[in-house]
């Protein structure tokens, strides 16, 4: 009898455990309440019910098990919130999945897999490894509902985003309202398949950023193709289904999620060193992001102030406007059209493609064809090649062309135009910034006078700035990386506390793509800074010496010397160096938000710079600075602190950069002297 009961007992035990928490399968037999949780195989991704933020309402939501804080990834009732913990999750033996407040047994949300397959038999609910939760026959693969068809804010990879032609199927991401609101919020991505098809977010009826179209490799508006990406990118379009889809390569080590927050900025996030960080990014109030910023025919540069140039052959179509950084009105052509005998075709490089909703496309067409096709039709104002893969495709553009902008690593657009207007040279961004004010001109010359009597005087300057600095620049590579090796780098991994990463020069290599021009951010003190990204997706920055910067290899070994034995979150963190052969380098973590002068200057971002912002960014700078004069090991004086010297990262969080010109102090020292004049005049 004793044996008995505890049979019953454990049996007892075992349907409770078994209820809060299932494996990943569930039957129409099972329920899951508020506090139990469905569970992938692979304890990836886990379904239950959750409170988002400081709300109290409850969702059934799919989130990562093994993350914190919790990172929710789809939900099912978003907008229908149960308001206390008598939620029940269940299968209906017709196959839908419902989710029932149990307090008035009022179904709050359902699949209505009925009406997909009202023939359904034996169903059952599973949670897959992808974050994907499906509802099939028992015993079959084939799905006959999927929540990987109704997208919240985040795309998984796995998931197709766009539409099936044929079901009418949209699938879309839309923003939460608030992070403590999981309804429906302001922002909404979707495929446009008007024109040729490309990816559109907007806020229900204004488009407010455009990613272009699918050139082979990515969306032309997004410059995130890399060699050696850990991402798989695909991109079918055919008379059944257009849309985009993204995988990992290797699924085991790595974590990714597109995603995009209640104020509708985009991210790919990737989960590093126990945080989620931006693969990439796109902000409708970026430079550039922003849709049509610059108007028709207008050329937009993020790394030009002002971003807004007029193209190649066309000139403002409002001069006072522009004056005041207004663009809307676009530009309108320096010389008109005079086809087909005077007209020809001006070369545009690395451009986003202007918005194809208006556009001819054809899928087969050659290059040459593409461009006979225009030439011959005089309404035909610009072509493009759709792939940059193999040269395929066809794009024409009929009318003003909206939202170009120059985009590392995109295409190349031909404009129709007057012959008197086109260069030889391939147009890589706006050469010529035309005068809105007549007045400008006067003061452009007398400046140009009176900067005659400096130049002698900026010579002599020179002169000697250069014979000075003769002896580091007639160094031998051998030399060269002796001078770095022996005094800074070693001295800076002398403390055990000093994390420093070498790098070789060949994953540098790559990871920039060989040096190339579209990957340079700038031009330094020390040489150029490049972009580039790691194999694990970090992104970088590399700022490279050259032998003929301005600072030399006293200002280099000193910033390696410095910033390598200071760790403070407001001062920009050095992953490592690289010294090999002729060439040495500083790698240092990417700041996608630049410099704060480029931000302050800028009458377009200068909006997101409201006063708490600024505050923000302030108490971060004090911060940096407090810790360098008081708080640190050493006693730091930056001694070239400045607007361009202050990065922001992407919460937009200030980091001091550029130590070359600093100076350590003993402890007890408040004074010492210098040999020659520092910081920026």
């Amino acid at each position: 009898m004793e044996a008995l009961h505890k049979i019953l007992l454990f049996g007892v035990l075992f349907s409770i455990l078994a209820t809060c928490t299932l494996q990943d399968t569930m039957t129409v037999d099972q329920v899951i309440r508020d506090g139990d949780t469905l569970v992938s195989a692979r304890e990836v991704y886990e379904l239950g019910f959750f409170s988002p933020g400081s709300s109290k309402n409850r969702y059934l939501g799919i989130w990562y098990k093994n993350i914190l804080p919790q990172t929710v990834v789809w939900v099912a009732n978003r907008e229908t919130p149960i308001t206390d913990s008598s939620g029940v999750f269940t299968l209906a033996t017709n196959g839908s999945l419902l989710v029932i407040a149990g307090s008035n047994n009022t179904v709050v949300w359902s699949s209505n897999t009925s009406l997909v397959s009202p023939t359904t038999i034996n169903p059952v609910a599973q949670l897959l490894d992808m974050g994907n939760l499906v509802v099939r026959r028992s015993g079959e693969e084939s799905f006959i509902w999927q929540s990987f068809d109704y997208p919240g804010d985040t795309f998984l990879p796995g998931m197709k985003f766009g539409k099936d032609l044929v079901s009418g199927l949209d699938r879309r991401y839309r923003s939460w309202k608030s992070l403590d609101d999981p309804s429906p919020g302001e922002f909404v991505g979707f495929m446009d398949t008007n024109g040729f098809p490309q990816l559109i977010e907007d806020n229900g009826s204004i488009p407010l950023m455009r990613y272009g179209p699918w050139n082979g490799n990515s969306f032309n508006g997004l410059s995130y193709h890399q060699p050696n990406s850990p991402f798989k990118h695909e991109f079918v379009f055919n008379d059944k289904e257009v849309y985009y889809m993204y995988t990992i390569v290797n699924t085991n080590s790595f974590i990714s999620r597109i995603y995009v927050n209640p104020q509708g900025d985009f991210y790919r996030l990737t989960w590093i060193e126990q945080q989620w960080k931006p693969y990439w990014q796109a902000k409708p109030d970026m430079q550039c992001v922003a849709y049509g910023l610059c108007g028709p025919n207008g050329m937009c540069n993020a790394y030009n102030s002002p971003a807004c140039s007029c193209m190649q052959g066309f000139e403002p179509r409002n001069p006072d406007e522009w004056s005041a950084s207004v663009w809307s009105s676009g530009c309108r052509r320096r010389t008109p059209l005079d086809c087909p005998t005077k007209d020809g075709f001006q070369e545009f490089i690395n451009v986003r493609l202007p918005d194809t909703r208006r556009s001819w496309y054809n899928m087969s067409m050659t290059l040459s064809e593409c461009a006979n096709v225009c030439k011959n039709n005089c309404s035909c104002i610009a072509y493009s090649n759709i792939y940059i893969t193999n040269g395929s495709g066809c794009l024409l553009w009929f009318g003003d062309l909206v939202d170009v902008a120059t985009v590392i690593q995109s295409q190349t657009l031909y404009v129709r135009m007057a012959q008197s207007d086109i260069t030889n040279v391939p147009v890589t961004e706006p050469t010529s910034k035309p005068s809105y004010n007549k007045k400008r001109g006067i003061i452009v010359v007398l400046l140009s006078i009176s900067s005659c009597l400096v130049i002698v005087i900026v010579i002599l300057a020179i002169v000697y700035a250069w014979s000075k600095k003769r002896r580091y620049i007639e160094k031998t590579p051998d030399e060269l990386t002796k001078t770095i090796d022996e005094d800074s780098i070693m001295e800076s991994q002398h403390d055990d506390d000093t994390e420093l990463s070498y790098f070789s020069l060949a994953e540098i290599s790559k990871s920039t793509n060989d040096f190339s021009e579209d990957k340079k951010l700038g031009q330094g003190g020390f040489g150029p800074v490049y972009m580039g990204m790691l194999d694990d997706g970090r992104e970088i920055a590399v700022k490279k010496l050259s032998k003929t910067s301005t600072q030399g290899v006293n200002e280099f070994r000193n910033e390696l010397k410095f910033i390598a034995k200071l760790q403070h979150r407001n001062l920009v963190k050095l992953l490592g160096y690289c010294n090999e052969g002729d060439e040495s380098m500083l790698i240092y973590e990417y700041m996608p938000n630049k410099s704060l002068d480029l931000l302050i200057f800028d009458k377009i971002r200068s909006v997101k710079l409201d006063w708490s912002n600024r505050f923000h960014i302030i108490h971060g700078i004090v911060r940096g600075l407090l810790y360098l004069h008081h708080d640190s090991r050493l006693k730091i004086v930056h001694r070239d602190l400045k607007a361009s010297n202050i990065l922001l990262d992407a919460d937009m969080n200030p980091k001091i950069s550029d130590f070359g010109l600093a100076r350590m102090f003993r402890d007890q020292e408040n004074a010492a002297n210098t040999s020659k004049v520092v910081g920026t005049l």
